[in-house]
């Protein structure tokens, strides 16, 4: 009597395959294609439960935050980065924001029929690596397939949650007049990087993505004892439109003074040569920081002492003004609104 025939599944061809319809099925491929590429980089303790959610500690005490971002930059690769750590990064910086301490994320994949195997596992790797270097796990997930011709390749949306102490909540509401806005580092680093390779543009100093999670440099703020009340990070729209939201949202006006503004001298010129404003080009690793004047010296040092933060400059001053308007002091003295952006700049640099 001969033993019945096992079923046998070839490995994952990562170096030559390609995503196809049935790893989105629900069936062995998309199980394997689970086990054999994020389950392996991805992978941890909450992960391995194997459920539809993940069953986690309670941190206890607090409030718990929750942020939410779908990615969809383009082109997928970058210098300084790609859509999987910035897709890491963006998130817990998202929760960070709020004052919290980002503890795990879920992470849903969208694929194209057709996509490159091994950018996939190089996206995959990248998103580990990023994960583990802020010590905040992808614990769930999910993964759907497209049709070819229906997607862009990848998509990803991640999901964070932290929890924050009693008493230590930031947001955009608590700006007074008087107060500092200081900014960690140079401004726009990001979205020039996205746009010289989506271009093809070649500088003489290359541009390169400033995509990290800033939860590490907010904790050294924090032991400061500086008395912060807003933390954002300047993403699209950038530092202009970041502030206009905050002037909305606490019901203040803000003014800027150009000439502390830092500016790379690559990015700036990028700027000028595509006829583009820094102020409104994006950051994914930078924060704007709105503290109590008279700690705005102490909290620009424990800044500066951090690697994310060496670039960290003062910037402008919180004011009193009904109809909240941002506005600029310009290097020859004179001001000038700095209005919301009215449509898109660069689109797709997230």
């Amino acid at each position: 009597m001969t033993e019945p025939r096992k079923n046998y599944v070839r490995p994952l061809d990562i170096k030559h395959g390609h995503v196809d319809m049935a790893h989105g099925s629900g069936g062995r491929a998309m199980a394997q294609l689970i086990e054999e590429l994020f389950a392996k980089y991805l992978g941890n303790e909450y992960l391995a439960q194997g459920d539809d959610g993940a069953l986690l500690p309670n941190p206890g005490g607090g409030k718990l935050v929750m942020a939410t971002d779908s990615h969809v930059v383009s082109p997928l690769f970058f210098p300084g980065g790609d859509i999987g750590c910035l897709s890491v990064h963006g998130t817990i910086n998202d929760v960070a924001m709020m004052g919290a301490r980002p503890l795990y994320l879920s992470a849903g994949f969208i694929l194209e029929e057709g996509f490159k195997l091994a950018d996939l596992a190089r996206i995959v790797q990248s998103m580990a690596a990023a994960a583990k270097g802020a010590g905040v796990p992808v614990v769930t997930g999910d993964t759907k397939v497209v049709e070819r011709g229906k997607g862009d390749g990848v998509f990803i949306t991640t999901t964070g949650v932290g929890v924050v102490a009693p008493g230590r909540e930031l947001s955009g509401r608590y700006a007074k007049p008087g107060d500092a806005i200081l900014v960690s580092g140079t401004l726009g680093d990001h979205g020039m990087a996205i746009m010289a390779e989506r271009e093809s543009l070649g500088f003489e100093s290359p541009i390169v993505s400033d995509t990290a999670a800033l939860h590490g440099l907010i904790e050294a703020m924090r032991a400061s004892g500086s008395d912060i009340h807003v933390l954002r990070d300047p993403t699209r729209g950038g530092l202009a439109t970041t502030l206009n939201e905050i002037a909305k949202q606490s019901g203040v006006g803000m003014m800027l003074q150009e000439k502390t503004l830092p500016v790379k001298p690559a990015v700036n010129a990028a700027c000028e040569f595509l006829g583009l404003d820094p102020l409104y080009v994006a950051n994914e690793g930078k924060l704007v920081a709105i503290c109590a004047e008279q700690d705005a010296e102490k909290l620009l040092a424990a800044m500066r002492a951090h690697p994310l933060g060496r670039d960290a400059a003062i910037v402008g001053r919180v004011l009193e003004d009904a109809h909240h308007f941002v506005q600029m002091t310009t290097g020859f003295g004179g001001k000038r609104i700095v209005d919301w952006l009215s449509g898109e700049q660069l689109p797709r640099i997230c």
